[in-house]
């Protein structure tokens, strides 16, 4: 892949082939701090009517993993195709106007404009603060939305870290003020206009909600709506019931122009619930609840399967058969590849990205016999890592959440019957442990080089 991110017309008239009537429209849809059991469609106490429709409509994705737990090197895989440190974010970025980011690259939104594609951002970048690591500069010629991570969900303050709260938002690159407006609708508006407005061309609409990050902001009609509730389960229910009505309103706007038929959608989250004490607003430094992974051990900060295995849905009614499931394991580098294998018709032959396209694989969901890739999938994080290969799967110095100590300093867990990661089957499985002790070891290899090629921005 080219890493020259300008664009002119006659570039993109030459190589966009605009006269495909197959190449699908691509709508990229990214909760924050969202737990594997936090929809609906995925066991949640409480209904998300539009994400739950898009599951009906598509493929449930339930062994969707994010790179990593939290969520900067989440959001640069899932734009470049690669494993964090080798995009060269491996850690939470930070959200002073100083702050930068991913190094210049390509990245998903460079390539589908390359083909002809209008791009869009709405809503939370997180992947470089200063202007030069505006999204502007990653392939994106429309942007609405924050550049760091957390705001004030009605003022738009950024108020993270050690520094000044900052005002942090952004219509292309001159700052708005929207006071009083809650973002999550307003972002949901943002995307279904463009969507509207670029309804004659092929247009790749990414969507990076910040909700249900904290701080707990949600309007009252959504408090009331969950009213029935416990006290932090309703504040999460509200915020994410707040932005599931924003997903109807960009799905709606699909309809109504006549392209739900072949446009893609993918929506998941960057990584598990937030445990943070920082979630309440009265200052008290108690783990947060409000959050559910579904059973699954682990939070946000955690390489356990609740720190990185996302609720995700992918729907393509053209394409991909509906009110299936796809029990395979992915991951977000891999859809860069699969999304370009989609408009291209054939898979990208670039051997600088890590993921694969699961095109094929995603098609034959449901069938007898369908399966995912023979792989193995790597994660690390702070001293974390882990290595799924199969249904079996090694960590070392684990931890629960964002916070040390390690919980586990070495285990190894059969996922197929042990999804919750309760109990280490090394002794039984020396040969699959030693192997896969192998495997890790040549990826911590592989990690540090990548460290070492060139500066990652940390």
């Amino acid at each position: 892949m080219q890493t020259d991110n300008t664009f002119s017309t006659d570039q993109m008239d030459r190589t966009g082939d605009r006269g495909r009537p197959d190449r699908p429209n691509i709508v990229i849809l990214y909760a924050d701090d969202l737990g594997w059991g936090d929809l609906g469609c995925f066991g949640a106490e409480f209904e998300t009517p539009a994400l739950d429709a898009l599951c009906a409509s598509g493929v449930k994705l339930s062994q969707w993993y994010s790179n990593s737990p939290v969520c900067s090197p989440s959001r640069a895989s899932l734009l470049t195709g690669k494993y964090p440190e080798h995009a060269g974010v491996p850690a939470i970025l930070g959200g002073t106007r100083r702050t930068p980011g991913l190094p210049q690259q390509d990245t998903l939104a460079s390539e589908l404009r390359r083909r002809g594609y209008r791009t869009g951002l709405f809503g939370k970048w997180h992947l470089g603060a200063s202007d030069e690591y505006s999204p502007s500069q990653y392939g994106f010629e429309e942007t609405f939305g924050i550049r760091a991570g957390c705001v004030d969900y009605y003022s738009h303050i950024f108020y993270w870290g050690d520094h000044n709260p900052i005002h942090d938002l952004w219509d292309d690159d001159e700052e708005v003020w929207l006071n009083g407006e809650y973002l999550t609708t307003v972002i949901g508006d943002r995307a279904a206009d463009f969507i509207g407005r670029h309804a004659d061309d092929p247009f790749f609409c990414f969507v990076p909600f910040n909700a249900p990050h904290y701080p707990m902001h949600a309007p009252a009609e959504y408090m009331d709506r969950f009213a029935h509730l416990p006290e932090g389960r309703q504040e999460m229910a509200a915020m994410v019931g707040a932005m599931d009505d924003a997903v109807g309103t960009i799905l709606a706007a699909l309809t109504e122009h006549g392209l739900a038929e072949n446009t893609l959608v993918f929506f998941s989250s960057d990584n598990g619930p937030s445990a943070e004490s920082r979630n309440w607003l009265d200052g008290e430094e108690i783990s947060y609840d409000g959050g559910w992974a579904g059973g699954l051990r682990g939070t946000k900060g955690s390489v356990f399967e609740g720190g990185v295995r996302e609720p995700s849905i992918i729907s393509w009614p053209a394409r991909l058969p509906a009110g299936t499931e796809f029990d395979s394991v992915g991951m977000m580098m891999d859809v860069l590849p699969t999304v370009l294998h989609a408009v291209d018709g054939t898979p990208t032959e670039a051997e600088s990205i890590d993921g694969v396209s699961l095109l094929e694989a995603l098609t034959a969901a449901g069938a007898p016999g369908a399966g995912g890739l023979d792989r193995s999938v790597y994660w690390t994080y702070e001293g974390q890592w882990a290595v799924r290969r199969g249904d079996l799967k090694l960590v070392h110095g684990a931890r629960e959440g964002m916070d040390p100590p390690a919980a586990v300093v070495e285990a190894l867990y059969d996922l197929a019957t042990d999804p919750a990661e309760t109990t280490d089957v090394s002794a039984e499985r020396s040969d699959q442990l030693a192997a896969l002790t192998e495997e890790l070891s040549i990826f911590q290899a592989k990690n540090r080089a990548w460290a070492d090629a060139e500066t990652p921005v940390r």
